[in-house]
């Protein structure tokens, strides 16, 4: 199950950040077709923001026909096939490094530690 994570310095919308983050686990096949998803209130909960904000996101989705609801049940994976971009993929990743150089900067790593530290992980 996809557990969602928000930044709040992103300065991009809550919704759309969710809405992201369900097609990039649908492109890299971490969700597959017919998983079910959380709960809007149950992601709402966790994420602590307003059930209306993760409710735009699951219909903006459903209208896409990525996500399928089913009274009752709950909202399922699609059968859908989102083919992740290069670009896309670099963009991503250059995002997680900028993120990680910014935090481990804080705490005075030097870029060898990183190096050292990333290889032990092969």
């Amino acid at each position: 199950m996809i557990t969602f994570v928000l930044d709040l310095k992103a300065g991009v919308p809550f919704y759309r950040q969710i809405i992201d983050q369900i097609k990039f686990g649908i492109a890299s096949g971490n969700l597959k077709a017919g998983e079910q998803l959380p709960t809007v209130r149950a992601v709402a909960v966790e994420l602590k923001i307003n059930l209306n904000t993760v409710t735009k996101a699951y219909k903006e989705l459903e209208i896409q026909h990525i996500l399928e609801t089913q009274q009752g049940t709950g909202t399922f994976i699609g059968r859908v096939n989102i083919p992740l971009p290069l670009k896309e993929k670099k963009q991503k990743l250059q995002s997680i490094c900028n993120e990680f150089l910014t935090i481990a900067s804080s705490y005075s790593f030097t870029k060898e530690d990183l190096i050292t530290e990333l290889q032990k992980h092969n």
